[in-house]
């Protein structure tokens, strides 16, 4: 008894001293990843609005997967192999429906990741065309380079990108189980590959990286102007739902898609100026008034570099 007293005290002064243990914990048990039930068939999870990192075991991304008679779609693949582990397993805990089909939106690290635990249960992949020189470049090759090491032990030299089975080079659709997915190839937006896929009987759009909500969005090399045509088409589409890349789910898209949309055109209208006259980006984004946008989450993070990409673009357009 005295044995097991001492030993809780000295585990308690343990995690008062040294807090990391709290976190090594915490990067054992991983980030909770729990499907919630959006339509009939319908389910997404959501990750974290933090930048990915050991801890979280780059969570940081959502994934979603329609449950139909034949088999599961599932729409991306998260941002490492161990949290597609974690959604296989807790796709098996709803149905016994093999995988049949995951379906990416585009080839960023945090979608893709997780997509060599796909191709083991035997799901086919189905991506866009032009992912193709994203997945033969030297950006892809230094990106999971630098993974190893940022996001170890979740990514490894075991890691490697998974190239589809299935590749996407104009608007397509399939039916599993008679339910029908089309997938529609809208860049260059948020990258040259972005397709949507939207589920008719369910009424849901999987938007991926077209839609933020809860935190800033990432720019990166985006063609911004054709980001907010590609925002027009989701709205012409008009879904009851939206699952975007990053985020809550949407019950109300036509107001929920806003946010991405403001920022980017706010984005535009900020550096337009400077862009065009070749003026110091430097003093141009310490002009703008970034209140509406500095309390959200990662504006640290990305802001300033997306407003750069902005203004870089902006020249060559």
């Amino acid at each position: 008894m005295l044995f097991r007293l001492l030993s809780a005290k000295f585990c308690a002064l343990l995690l008062l001293l040294f807090p990391f243990v709290i976190s090594a914990q915490q990067a054992q048990e991983g980030a909770l990843l729990k499907p919630v039930q959006i339509a009939p068939h319908t389910y997404f999870v959501q990750g974290l609005p933090e930048i990915g990192s050991s801890n979280n075991q780059n969570f940081i991304s959502n994934s979603g997967f329609v449950i139909t008679p034949n088999g599961v779609v599932v729409i991306d693949a998260l941002g490492s192999p161990v949290l597609a582990r974690k959604l296989i397993a807790e796709i098996h805990k709803i149905t016994d429906k093999k995988i049949v089909a995951v379906v990416l939106t585009h080839y960023h690290a945090d979608h893709i990741y997780g997509l060599q635990e796909f191709k083991k249960v035997g799901a086919k992949i189905y991506a866009q065309y032009l992912a193709k020189n994203y997945l033969t470049s030297d950006t892809a090759q230094q990106r999971l380079i630098a993974s190893r090491t940022n996001f170890a032990p979740w990514i490894n030299n075991q890691t490697h990108l998974v190239k589809a089975d299935v590749w996407i080079n104009r608007n397509y659709q399939f039916k599993v189980g008679g339910i029908e997915f089309l997938i529609t190839h809208v860049g260059p937006a948020h990258t040259p590959e972005d397709l949507m896929v939207y589920v008719p009987s369910e009424n849901v759009l999987f938007a991926g990286d077209l839609v933020f909500r809860g935190r800033i969005p990432f720019v990166g090399n985006a063609d911004s102007r054709g980001w907010l045509n590609a925002l027009n088409t989701i709205q012409n589409i008009d879904p009851n739902i939206i699952i975007p890349g990053h985020g809550a789910y949407s019950i109300d898209p036509q107001h929920d898609i806003e946010f991405t949309r403001s920022y980017l055109s706010f984005l535009r209208e900020s550096m337009a100026p400077a862009a065009q006259n070749l003026d110091s980006f430097d003093d141009a984004y310490s002009r703008v008034n970034w209140s509406e946008y500095e309390g959200m989450p990662l504006f640290r993070a990305a802001n300033r570099m997306n407003a750069y990409n902005v203004y870089l673009s902006i020249q060559e357009e």
